[in-house]
């Protein structure tokens, strides 16, 4: 038995950690055998170390969400940032969102399915596939980084432990200056609609980009009939219920693009926005009532160092694979 584990020592320190566990269940199966009672304290240390190393080669899965006129699968945005992560986290299991049947649902629900019936949706997808129940990271993009903040808020099971917002409107916007994708047409007509009443019933039900429209100039309509974000904003009231689920997370960070033509204002990106009563001055999220307030329990993430604030000097979700590696893979590893 001593040449065996001296063996196994050597063979252990020529093969890279992926390859150890093959090693470890060869040694489980040996500590079965009659042994001298001497080589179980080292076989029990060596065992040990095992169970280590097939820890630290656990994965935390990710789950991410598209932004609007995009899709789960487009293999040119989030089938790119999928098999990104994936080859650069071996043995990860990514979740890339797709509302409805097909990916031609998936865009159009980003145009035009109520939020918070998306919301359910993924709340009860996430619930019932059993690679999550030990939690899982989540990463949106665009209008699906508060999409999934809603899911945080709502949906404490399984628990979501950090959330990434990669150029996410937490404060909703005042603006579509430019659509992303191929779908300029859509919303040529969507911000005619928009700038003509945002808070009619028909379309704050039937225009997702209505319910995080956010009009500092008619602040009562925005609180008073918002369906999405007056509501994960605690606007009208504040349910703790939301403020305690969202401090679960473990980290919250948030990517602002320091040249975004997309999202106005751009500071809406880390949680801040304009003042209200006027369209040209912002606010940050700390100079902000929402803060101040803490009715979301964000002070409380702040000063407990779990809110994260990103910016890269690029348009809207513009990002090298580089940066990404640097900045935001260390959240989701």
């Amino acid at each position: 038995m001593d040449v065996f584990l001296q063996e196994l020592f050597l063979e252990i320190g020529e093969y890279p950690l992926q390859n150890m566990i093959r090693v470890c269940s060869t040694l489980k199966a040996a500590a079965g055998l009659n042994m001298d009672p001497r080589l179980f304290i080292g076989v029990g240390a060596f065992l040990l170390i095992c169970g280590s190393a097939r820890g630290s080669n656990d994965t935390t899965p990710l789950v991410i969400w598209h932004g609007m006129g995009d899709n789960c699968c487009n293999p040119l945005s989030m089938g790119a940032i999928k098999k990104m992560v994936e080859e650069e986290v071996p043995g990860i299991y990514v979740l890339s969102l797709m509302i409805g049947k097909t990916v031609v649902q998936d865009t159009e629900s980003g145009f035009f399915k109520d939020v918070n019936e998306q919301v359910s949706f993924v709340c009860e997808k996430l619930a019932q596939d059993p690679k999550l129940k030990a939690g899982y990271n989540a990463m949106g993009f665009s209008q699906g980084a508060q999409f999934l903040r809603a899911v945080a808020q709502r949906c404490p099971n399984p628990p979501m432990k950090t959330l990434i917002s990669v150029g996410g409107q937490h404060q909703g916007v005042y603006g579509l200056p430019r659509c992303p994708g191929e779908s300029s047409h859509i919303c040529d007509w969507i911000r005619k609609k928009l700038n003509s009443g945002a808070y009619t019933d028909a379309i704050q039900k039937h225009l997702v980009q209505a319910q995080y429209w956010h009009d500092p100039l008619n602040d009562d309509l925005y609180k008073q009939h918002s369906l999405f974000l007056a509501d994960i904003n605690q606007e009208r009231v504040v349910n703790q219920t939301y403020k305690k689920n969202l401090m679960l997370l473990e980290k919250f960070v948030m990517v602002k693009f320091l040249q975004d033509s997309v999202v106005d204002p751009v500071d809406s990106e880390w949680f801040g926005f304009f003042v209200t009563g006027q369209a040209e001055k912002t606010e940050t999220l700390q100079e902000s009532a929402l803060y101040k307030e803490d009715r979301l329990g964000l002070a409380e993430m702040d000063k407990a160092g779990k809110l994260v604030f990103l910016a890269t000097d690029g348009d809207h979700l513009q990002f090298s694979r580089e940066w990404f590696n640097a900045k935001l893979l260390p959240y989701i590893r």
